[in-house]
């Protein structure tokens, strides 16, 4: 047997009474005194007893089970009970039948660390602590704490064995792991009683364990007595200090653990819950600890196994714990501790300060004014929005990245990027790929052996690799395969790609890595949830920043505390509504619109985004891209955009021209076209025609003379094939002449100018296009792609996109049957720009939501997204500015803008610095500075003809914005 004499003079020398208050005690403590004095005289010396066991039982268990502890509640008054798995409905209703033939209030507790989903099904699960340990806002880990606080209180449990205050210095540990905040002991206590104060608030008791810290171990206390050999100095030092420092915060209770600690007990093999030196002298007598003391379960094989049912419980009592949890055997205990109380060992005044402190915490979790769970709505209280909310919060803070060479992340300059993925571990990676295809194309590449991933990689300059592990507990594996290490180092050595690691699981994988001089980017996501995979995606390509340190040391090149911070860059991000101020439920009467129309007919499909503050939070898609399609519209549904080419093409370009110089607002038509000189066009300035107030004719419809007396596409203009002569596609089969495109420009230049009025016109884009191309001597297509689409990592927003993409990929905009006679699918739907190939000024852009959104957001900042600045802001704001509004024209230089009287293109609830613009096909987009909102609708109202006009007639598109602005919280 292991002797120290000297035990007592080390303890006094190390350990310091904090003096800490007693946490149990509430604010008005005279009706709790009353109470708990009252409560403990009206009871036997049984039920006295009684009071000190917590014993346990799972929701999902049967019926004889479930009412062994009905009986014990009954006949022998326990004090508590302790639920295991099971579901939330289940384990409501056993927790009001218990209650309900209960004395005393039962204290009702549970092991959520991580939200009740530690435990039930159906609820929701949390970060992990050791996730909670890399942020550096503890505000965050306290607003966890409150939502796990609230989930419990809602179910009736009063008491969460949590949190886990565990000094994780072993990474070898089995049972801690992702349970600690880390192994930095003051991050530990700074996270720790972060936590408290956000349950503690939520009105539930807090329990720190495993006194005195179960972090320095390779041994699994559920199977086995683990030995903790630290000195009392380095104890204090690590091991105590979260506790002691929690303790200050109003830590409730503590638990105590299963451990042999030779430095503090010296009975050799003696467990901490059964060591009065431990329990009594360094808890309550050294550090001051005033709160409950429970123990761990004591049905675990460390301690069960160490003395005779019922003696352990005794054991456990006498050594100081107040709490007996998941006694054997509570009816041979029940008997020891009445033979011990009339034998004198255990004394009243003893029993009684246990028995009252249990009252006290009893109270204190509202057990004096108790009232049953109420079942109504209780699976939507647990699993609400706000989790999600809380939840992203967390991840985003945490997200570490720890190695950063080059400044790689966030990804910049995405034009000359070519970008690859690569899946390792055994858990899913979809939804990671998926986040990073929202910014870029990013190929998945798989692969048999290394031969063949270094075959397939040597086409692309950067190499993302993510490592997915079992998400499901903390306690799943985590490292990286023997094939994953080799593949690992040979990928990262590639010299024609960068390479950035990914890591979805806790950070100790990283130290089989042998090293990481050939890795460029590494960044950890410390889980592979699907929140975890988007967030990743963004902090690499710049949605968010990253200011989350390592909590644990990695690697010799990652220690604890490691950690890049990476600045965002502005692009778009993702979450939910209630991050950036927005109610979801009110958002779902867009849902309600958008199925209106589709059942009215309005159009056959359509997608809808909505952005606010940076983040898109609303991007579904309804319907088909026809009435008689088999698959639905998805995010990829590629949309004629019609006039919402004016803003997203030819409008950058000119503004891109103003600031070069190339092109002044003041021009007139003939400085842009010499032979307009002579003309009546040649004095309409671009300020003018850009506003719509340039007297133009609102459209020209050319195709009307190249068509015979029967209406059909006429030899003297058309071929069915292409040729040097005949080289514009029109549609399918159908070849415009070369020379028809002098006979444009000469119409136009024919037009006489119409009343001084706002009249919409298409003309001038015409003639803006003809002159940038002009201007440049390249196309604008290749022009506005270069300048803009792929800086902006756009893949699906272009001219002609069946050049790129199958024709399936692509919503058809009509049934033609007056100029084209064939499905118009993957060709401009305006007549005007598929006689010039497909590219207009005013039309023929193609593209999706999610792309077009990012435009508009570009805008919207000012001109500047992911790293680039495009416009300078003041450009953006001369162009968004009404210059003839005293005309009665609300239109700014290009962009439209919002109606001056009742009517017009918004809901009239948009701020007046917003702008926009809508498509003839059913589209339509708007900005709001004032609100950050960003609003695209896109359709194919035009399909199966253009004459259906209860689109625009319902307003539909504008009601949806009402809907939206409706949404704002604040």
């Amino acid at each position: 047997m292991r002797i120290n004499r000297y035990l007592p003079l080390l303890l006094l020398c190390c350990f310091h009474a904090i003096g800490q208050f007693n946490p149990l005690v509430v604010k008005d403590s005279v009706p709790q005194t009353a109470w708990v004095e009252n409560q403990y005289a009206n009871m036997s010396l049984q039920e006295r007893i009684g009071q000190l066991f917590m014993v346990s039982v799972a929701s999902n268990q049967g019926k004889s089970a479930t009412d062994r502890v009905k009986s014990l509640i009954q006949e022998q008054r326990i004090g508590g009970v302790i639920f295991l798995v099971g579901g939330p409905v289940q384990q409501a209703k056993l927790t009001n039948e218990y209650q309900a033939v209960s004395k005393v209030p039962l204290l009702i507790g549970s092991d959520a660390e991580w939200g009740m989903a530690m435990r039930l099904d159906s609820t929701y699960a949390f970060p992990w602590n050791m996730t909670l340990g890399a942020i550096q806002d503890s505000a965050i880990v306290e607003k966890v704490g409150y939502q796990i606080g609230k989930h419990a209180k809602r179910l009736g449990v009063h008491i969460n064995f949590a949190p886990d205050l565990d000094v994780n210095n072993n990474p070898e540990n089995p049972i801690i792991g992702n349970r600690s905040f880390g192994e930095d002991p003051k991050n530990v206590a700074q996270k720790g009683r972060a936590f408290v104060r956000g349950m503690e608030k939520a009105g539930v008791l807090s329990s720190g364990k495993h006194f005195p810290g179960h972090g320095d171990t390779a041994t699994d206390s559920h199977k086995s007595l683990p030995i903790i050999n630290s000195s009392v100095e380095r104890l204090d030092s690590i091991e105590l200090y979260p506790f002691k420092k929690t303790m200050e915060a109003g830590l409730s209770s503590i638990m105590v653990a299963h451990l042999d600690v030779p430095s503090l007990e010296p009975r050799e093999g003696h467990p901490s819950t059964l060591s009065k030196n431990i329990v009594t002298e360094v808890l309550q007598n050294q550090m001051g600890f005033q709160g409950l003391v429970i123990t761990d379960a004591l049905n675990m094989k460390a301690v069960s196994q160490f003395a005779p049912e019922g003696e352990v419980e005794l054991n456990a009592f006498l050594a100081g714990n107040d709490m007996l949890l998941m006694p054997e055997n509570v009816l041979k205990a029940n008997e020891k501790f009445i033979e011990a109380y009339q034998s004198g060992i255990i004394t009243e005044e003893r029993l009684s300060a246990s028995v009252k402190k249990i009252l006290m915490a009893k109270y204190k979790a509202g057990l004096y004014k108790y009232q049953a769970v109420d079942l109504e709505n209780l699976h939507e209280d647990l699993n609400s929005i706000e989790n999600d909310v809380v939840y992203e919060e967390a991840i985003e803070a945490a997200i570490t990245v720890a190695k950063n060479n080059f400044s790689l992340m966030p990804i910049k300059k995405l034009d000359n990027k070519k970008i690859a993925y690569v899946h390792f571990g055994d858990d899913s990676g979809a939804t990671f790929h998926t986040a990073l295809n929202k910014y870029y194309k990013v190929t998945h590449i798989k692969a048999k052996d290394i031969a063949e991933y270094k075959k397939e990689l040597a086409k692309f300059n950067l190499v993302i690799i993510g490592l997915h592990k079992d998400n499901s507990s903390p306690w799943k594996g985590y490292k990286f395969s023997k094939n994953e290490r080799f593949w690992l180092e040979e990928i990262s050595r590639l010299r024609t790609s960068n390479t950035i690691l990914a890591l979805f699981a806790r950070p100790y994988a990283l130290l089989d890595v042998l090293n990481f001089d050939t890795m460029d980017g590494v960044v950890v996501g410390y889980q592979n949830s699907d929140i975890a995979q988007k967030k990743v995606a963004e902090v690499i390509f710049g949605a968010i920043g990253a200011t989350g340190k390592l909590p644990v040391s990695a690697h010799g090149e990652f220690p604890v505390g490691t950690g890049v911070d990476v600045q965002a860059i502005q692009r778009l991000g993702y979450s939910v509504p209630e991050r950036v101020g927005m109610s979801s439920e009110m958002l779902s009467e867009v849902d309600t619109l958008v199925y209106n129309g589709l059942d009215s007919l309005m159009f056959p499909g359509a997608q809808v985004l909505i952005a606010r503050r940076g983040k898109v939070i609303y991007n579904k898609n309804f319907g088909k891209p026809t009435y008689q399609s088999e698959h639905g519209i998805t995010d990829e549904s590629i949309y004629d955009l019609a006039s919402l080419t004016k803003i997203l093409s030819t409008l950058p370009m000119i503004m891109k021209m103003e600031e070069e110089s190339k092109i002044a607002l003041n021009d007139t038509f003939k400085d842009l076209i010499p032979e307009y000189a002579d003309t009546e066009l040649k004095d309409v300035s671009v300020l003018k025609a850009l506003s719509h107030y340039g007297r133009l004719p609102s459209w020209i419809a050319f195709y009307l003379d190249t068509l015979t007396k029967d209406r059909k596409p006429s030899n003297e203009f058309y071929r069915q094939n292409p040729s040097e002569a005949f080289p514009y596609k029109v549609a399918e089969h159908l070849y415009l002449t070369r020379s028809y495109k002098d006979s444009i420009y000469n119409r136009i230049g024919r037009q006489s100018l119409k009343s001084n009025r706002y009249r919409y016109s298409d003309v001038g884009y015409y003639i803006f296009k003809e002159y940038i191309e002009d201007t440049y001597k390249r196309p604008i297509n290749e022009l506005v792609d270069e300048f803009l689409y792929r800086p902006l990592g756009l893949q699906r927003t272009t001219f002609n996109p069946l050049k790129k993409f199958p024709k399936e990929a692509i919503v058809p905009s009509e049934e033609d049957d007056y100029f084209r006679y064939q499905t118009v699918q993957g060709y401009v739907h305006d007549m005007g720009a598929a006689m010039q190939g497909g590219v207009g000024g005013h039309a023929g852009l193609f593209s999706t939501a999610n792309e077009v959104a990012k435009i508009m957001q570009m805008y919207l900042q000012g001109g500047y997204y992911g790293g680039e600045r495009f416009f300078n802001a003041r450009t953006v704001k001369r162009f968004n500015t009404c210059y003839f509004c005293n005309k009665k024209v609300r239109r700014g230089v290009g962009f439209d803008k919002p109606q001056l009287e009742e009517k017009g293109p918004t809901c009239g609830c948009v701020s007046r610095k917003s702008f926009g613009h809508s498509g003839f096909t059913g589209t339509y987009t708007w900005a709001d500075p004032d609100e950050e909102i960003v609003y695209v609708f896109l359709s194919n109202r035009t399909y199966p003809s253009a004459t259906n006009t209860l689109l625009i007639k319902s307003g539909l598109r504008t009601r949806i914005q009402q809907a939206i602005y409706d949404s704002i919280i604040n």
